[in-house]
């Protein structure tokens, strides 16, 4: 027996065998609040920490407050692209990624918000994966009641087997690898900003 199988074969016997740890299992917001409050905490937590990753939330107005804010930017020549029902765009969506390098602003909805992270989880179809990363500027929408409190509860409430790709998005792009300073939207989107709707 060679002293390689010689060696393994004694780490074999000794190994101890354990248990596999337990998930961790972390508690949502506590039921005795309201579910208004409840509500509120989650709405204003997910702000707060899509501020810190350089995004924006619009809590007031909604669909409508965006639909004017995309005729503004469709007044002011800008190409917006949109694959939100009932928010129109002046852009097709194009058959190739490569024709969407002039896209200023790309409007999509998101399914699930994480209040702990700032990140949202959005799907799209194959063909257009690639949308949310070369546009300039990237708008998104989320329902209040799709906000939950943490990544656990997030992987809970994704589908992972309805979708073809899915991506967790936090803020516009940014990198500090150079010289430690922040830059926004150095490898993608400029800006990010969510409505509530």
């Amino acid at each position: 027996m060679s002293s390689k199988h010689t060696i393994l074969a004694a780490l074999k016997q000794s190994a101890v065998v354990t248990a596999p740890k337990p998930l961790i299992n972390i508690e949502p917001i506590s039921e005795s609040r309201s579910n208004e409050s409840n509500e509120l905490s989650l709405v204003e937590q997910f702000a707060t920490n899509l501020s810190t990753v350089a995004g924006k939330l619009i809590t007031q107005g909604g669909k409508s407050a965006l639909a004017e804010h995309i005729q503004s930017l469709i007044e002011q020549d800008k190409s917006v692209l949109s694959f939100v029902a009932g928010v129109t765009g002046n852009r097709q969506s194009p058959d190739r990624a490569h024709e969407m390098h002039d896209v200023d602003f790309t409007v999509l909805e998101g399914q699930v918000a994480v209040a702990e992270n700032g990140a949202i989880w959005l799907t799209l179809p194959q063909q257009h994966r690639v949308t949310p990363f070369i546009c300039e500027n990237l708008i998104i929408t989320i329902k209040r009641d799709t906000i939950v409190a943490n990544m656990h509860q997030a992987m809970k409430a994704i589908d992972f087997n309805a979708c073809e790709f899915g991506v967790f998005i936090a803020g516009p792009s940014k990198t500090a690898d150079i010289e430690q300073a922040l830059v926004v939207g150095a490898h993608g989107a400029c800006s990010l900003n969510v409505y509530l709707i």
